[in-house]
């Protein structure tokens, strides 16, 4: 099995700790956008080979890891709904960490603004639910816990005033797992 990915992108650190939490095998290979465009369809990162299985998106690859290893994903439709609100936070805030990166006027444009407003919006309600890490599914609470670091460390959010997610980013930096996967420092 290998997996192809970065050491920064949050997709990519839920899949590692996926394989780690089953004991799954699996060999890292470090890649770039070029190398992505190349290998996987969708042009991005996560993707994994494993024999004749290509997978080219985070969820179907942390679900046939968990499959694989006899475990269940997302069982019920409250870790499901908020592992998919997860997945646009990260989305917007990924293509407009993107965008920037690569030079665009990031006050140019209504659409930037609305993805801003996607980001803060989706966080407040998360905030405001005041999610119960115990009652989520653990692909829920990993993808929550990896979108809540990499937002602050790509500095593309703040919880500053969202002391119930701080809270819950927080525990998860204590975890040794979540310790292991953590970007290298100045990547």
């Amino acid at each position: 099995m290998q997996l192809f990915g970065s050491f920064t992108s949050p997709y990519v650190r839920h899949v590692r700790i996926a394989l780690l939490q089953t004991g799954t095998a699996c060999e890292f290979i470090e890649t770039d956008a070029k190398g992505s465009a190349v290998q996987s369809p969708t042009m991005k990162v996560p993707f994994l080979h494993d024999g004749d299985v290509a997978l080219s998106d985070s969820t179907s690859i942390i679900r046939y890891i968990r499959e694989q290893a006899g475990h269940t994903f997302l069982p019920n439709i409250y870790s499901l709904d908020i592992f998919c609100l997860i997945n646009t936070i990260m989305d917007s805030a990924i293509n407009l960490f993107l965008l920037e990166r690569n030079g665009l006027d990031m006050n140019a444009n209504p659409y930037f603004d609305r993805q801003r407003a996607r980001i803060e919006a989706s966080l407040d309600h998360l905030e405001k639910l005041e999610v119960d890490a115990q009652a989520l599914d653990v692909d829920a609470k990993l993808r929550l816990e990896c979108c809540l670091a990499w937002g602050v460390y790509r500095e593309r959010f703040s919880l500053a005033a969202r002391p119930h997610l701080q809270k819950l980013l927080n525990a998860a930096q204590a975890d040794t797992l979540f310790a292991q996967t953590a970007p290298p420092a100045g990547a």
